[in-house]
Parts: structure tokens; C-alpha cells; sequence
């Protein structure tokens, strides 16, 4: 059903029923990672089991209260478009340095450094949301592939495991489970109703977690170990600290997340084909950054607009932020009840893996599509494109390209996305805004003009008519004579009478 008032494809609501099986569908996609962030900052501090559990707890629950506002909205706050927020990739490595270099503060910095560096980039919202005319769909259809392929090694190693520490990683077994699941989500796709294929990614990973368990590869036997329910606490590892140092690092980390978060919301209204102007862009972002400053008061870190979740929409066409906001639901009842959450985490990341490669995939299609409306005629949009998605790709390709740059560089451009979109947006503005300077010659990068001819100039010829040797000549091999201006020869016999005929 529709809502009588509206009709954006984002607000339509489908229904509880519909909204809880597309929103687990949701979760399931987002899980992994939203739960491997805690994990491997919790390791880097060397926290308890105990203390991990927390901050696992407390990332979900944050993370559905995020996309909650991101969701369903209020003033000034949230895009109100299909997006879940969850614990931003993009702050791993700087959280990482920021606890190792600093001993005794530990989390309580990094908790310090994300509330004032969230607050900043609250500040600094208006200059993104009016960039909105440096997006054109060059630039999305850039990002929307690149974020696509980016996730590519992610399917890939949710395929092989997951751990890549684990003796079975890689195993054939392993791939053999995420095949099973791949094809499974395509039967469903091709042989199921409408209904039927919407859901074929949630109904494809509880398949393939059945068959893993028959084939003893899923363990669920310490699901129901540890507490049933769990209240959040305020500030449950201590106060934060605010170090100067740690919070310009963070700063950077925040700047790279809202051009990621700018990307997945155009993207996502790309793909829904939704209006995203100005002002919604900027009450995404500021959404954004609200959440992340919040976020550490329960023991969580930096948010962002998961992009897994916005091939999830592209290939179920399931456009309702009703879903996404049910899906926010469904998350912080997981950070309240650990045990809903040690049950889904218990599903064989090698099904997710087969079932990321749909999803994923979607996503570069998606931008394949966009980039397909793109006029590239007597310009150098081809170039830029090209230029663009090389640049994101080489993160991807080989990890280390900057490890020997200063650690701000580093931490901007280690992100395929962020830097395709800087890349895109830069390129974009030397090239289309900036036209001082550009040649009037065509390169070898410029897609010519489609030859065509006006009806008038072909009207004079008969069948049978040829061009030999820059001539004409007719069906006898007779030359034609060819007056070079009719102007000038207005008043001169016609060389032969010229009678419409067909064109052959």
C-alpha cells in the first residue's frame, strides 16, 4: 500500500509482514560487518570476551537507532531514504594506529576523538549538501560501479570463510556452500513469483545454512550460551578522553565518510529513482554525523550508509524505507537480546559470500546503467570515466599502494570509493566546469559524433547511383556534375534534372 499523500517510490509501505522479511533480509546482508568492526578493535585493545560481547551489543544497537533516523527522519535529520547505517569500514585503521600509539588511553581516545570529530563534520554539513551539482550522473555512475567492484574482495573472502587465520579457508567445501547458495538465489530468481524472487536472498541463505548444517559446517550449539537480554549502558568502558592528535586523525576519517555517505545516498536515489537535492543530502549527512557523535556513548564508533545494503535494493527492487527503518528495528532488538544476535552470527559466512555476489554485482550494474546515459560524444567523459575507476580500483588491487605515503593520505585514498569519487569530481570539474583551456581537437579518448546526412542533400540521387574517386557517377557509369555553391550557380542550367526518388 501507498500512503495517499505520496507518491515516492521510497514511501511506499508494504505491510508488517513484508517489511519483516525484506528487513531481516537487510540485516542478514549487513551482518558480518557490521559485527567485525567491534571485533577487531576490541582484539586491537585487547579486551575481554566479555568486553567484545559489549561492543558487538552496542554497535547494533546503535547502528538501528541510526538508520532509524536515517529512515523515518525528523526535522533536519535523516535522508528518509532506504539506507542502513551501521559501523563505518573507513575508521578501522585510523582507530587501530590511535589505540597503539597511545597505551594508556586506549579506547577511552578513540571514543573522545569520534564525539568531537563527528560534531566538526556536523559543523562543515553545509558545504557538502550544496555539492549536489558536482554529481551529475557522470560522477554517480562512476561511484555506483566502483562501489560495486570494491566490494568484490569482501564476497570473495565471505566465500573462502571468512577467516582467513581458519584451516578451511578457501576450502572446497567453503566455495562449493557459497556456489550452492549463488545458484539457489538465481533458481529463485528465474522459477519463484514476484514475492518469491524479492525474498530469494534471505530464502537462499536459509537454505544454505540448512544444507551447511547437514553437512556439519554450521555450529549452533553456543548460540544459546550467555545472557538472553541485555539493556545498553552509558559509557560502559569508562569516560572518553580528547587528545588533539587523535582527534585531527579521526577528522580525516570523518571527511572520507561523509563522501562515502554522499555517494550511497545519490546512489540509493539513483537506483530508486527518487529526487535527492540539496537539502536531503544534507539532512543525510547531518544524520550521519549526529549518529556518530552519539555512537561512543554506548560503546560504538563512526556511522555510515552501508553499500552492500544498497545492492540489496538494486536487485530486489524493494524500494520502501519502511523495510530499511524495520531492518533498524530488527538490529537494536538484536543489541538488546544478545542471543538473537549469536544465532544470526552462527550462519556460515560462505553462504553470505554466495549470496554477496548477486548483491554486489547489482551494485556495478546499477552503475553500468548509469554511466550508459552518459553523452560522450566531443567530450572527455570517456577519459574521465576511465581515469576515475582505475584510481578506485587500485586500492583494491594491490592494498599496500600507499602504505609508504603520510598516514592522512593513506587513510583518504585506501578507500576504492572515496578515491573514485574525488577522482570523478576533480576530473569532472577540470574537464565540464572548468573549459578554459580545452582543446578543440579530438584525442584518441573522445567518442565521435554520429555521422548523419540531412534529407535534402541525398533527395538529388537516383538508384543506382555510385561515388568513385570523389565522384559521381550514375547506374550507366556516367559522371554527374557536382556544383560546389549553389549560390553561385543558382542561375545555371541544371546539370541534369533531378526527380525524387527512394533512398537505398
Amino acid at each position: 500500500m501507498t500512503s495517499p499523500a505520496s507518491t515516492l517510490p521510497e514511501d511506499e509501505n508494504l505491510g508488517v509482514g513484508a517489511n519483516l522479511a525484506y528487513g531481516l533480509q537487510h540485516v542478514l546482508t549487513m551482518y558480518g560487518g557490521i559485527i567485525a568492526v567491534p571485533l577487531i578493535i576490541g582484539q586491537a585493545a585487547g579486551l575481554s570476551p566479555a568486553d567484545v560481547g559489549l561492543l558487538i551489543a552496542a554497535s547494533l544497537f546503535a547502528g538501528g537507532l541510526a538508520t532509524l533516523l536515517q529512515t523515518l527522519g525528523i526535522p533536519f535529520f535523516g535522508c528518509r531514504l532506504p539506507l542502513v547505517q551501521g559501523v563505518s569500514f573507513a575508521s578501522v585503521a585510523t582507530m587501530v594506529a590511535i589505540i597503539g600509539n597511545d597505551g594508556t588511553g586506549g579506547l577511552s581516545v578513540v571514543f573522545g576523538a569520534v564525539i568531537v570529530s563527528s560534531l566538526i563534520g556536523l559543523l562543515i554539513t553545509p558545504l557538502f549538501s550544496r555539492i549536489i551539482k558536482f554529481f551529475p550522473p557522470l560522477v554517480t555512475g562512476i561511484v555506483i560501479t566502483t562501489i560495486g567492484l570494491t566490494l568484490m574482495p569482501v564476497t570473495a573472502r565471505w566465500a573462502m570463510g571468512g577467516n582467513s587465520q581458519a584451516a578451511d579457508f578457501g576450502s572446497t567445501a567453503n566455495i562449493s556452500l557459497a556456489a550452492f547458495t549463488l545458484v539457489t538465489v538465481l533458481l529463485l530468481s528465474k522459477l519463484g513469483s514476484a514475492s518469491l524472487s524479492r525474498l530469494s536472498i534471505l530464502l537462499a541463505i536459509v537454505i544454505g545454512t540448512f544444507v551447511a548444517m547437514a553437512f556439519g559446517m554450521a555450529d549452533f550449539s553456543q548460540a544459546l550460551e550467555g545472557p538472553f537480554v541485555a539493556l545498553p549502558e552509558i559509557l560502559p568502558l569508562g569516560a572518553p578522553q580528547f587528545q588533539l592528535a587523535a582527534i585531527l586523525s579521526m577528522l580525516i576519517v570523518i571527511v572520507v565518510t561523509m563522501v562515502e555517505t554522499s555517494a550511497d545516498i545519490l546512489a540509493v536515489g539513483e537506483i530508486i529513482e527518487t529526487k535527492v537535492d540539496s537539502k536531503r543530502l544534507g539532512n543525510g549527512l547531518r544524520a550521519d554525523m549526529i549518529s556518530s557523535a552519539l555512537a561512543p556513548l554506548f560503546g560504538s564508533f563512526t556511522q555510515s550508509a552501508f553499500a552492500q545494503n544498497v545492492g540489496l535494493v538494486a536487485v530486489t527492487g524493494v524500494k520502501s524505507r519502511y523495510v530499511v527503518a524495520t531492518a533498524g528495528l530488527i538490529l537494536v532488538t538484536f543489541g538488546l537480546l544478545p542471543v538473537m544476535g549469536r544465532l544470526v552470527a552462527a550462519v556460515p559466512t560462505a553462504v553470505l559470500g554466495g549470496a554477496g555476489l548477486v548483491l554486489f554485482g547489482t551494485v556495478a550494474a546499477s552503475g553500468i546503467r548509469t554511466l550508459a546515459q552518459v553523452d560522450y560524444r566531443n567530450n572527455m567523459n570517456l577519459i574521465i570515466v576511465a581515469t576515475s575507476i582505475g584510481f578506485g580500483m587500485i586500492p583494491i588491487a594491490a592494498p599496500g599502494f600507499y602504505h609508504h605515503f603520510p598516514t592522512w593520505f593513506e587513510t583518504i585514498f585506501h578507500s576504492g570509493i572515496s578515491s573514485a569519487a574525488i577522482m570523478a569530481i576533480l576530473l569532472n570539474l577540470l574537464f565540464n566546469h572548468l573549459r578554459a583551456g580545452n582543446s578543440d581537437q579530438q584525442s584518441v579518448f573522445v567518442a565521435a559524433s554520429e555521422r548523419t546526412l540531412r534529407y535534402r542533400d541525398i533527395a538529388g540521387l537516383n538508384d543506382g547511383d555510385f561515388f568513385r574517386d570523389g565522384k559521381l557517377f550514375d547506374c550507366d557509369g556516367k559522371e554527374v556534375p557536382i556544383v560546389e555553391n549553389d549560390e553561385a550557380h543558382e542561375d545555371a542550367p541544371s546539370p541534369r534534372k533531378k526527380r525524387p526518388q527512394p533512398v537505398h
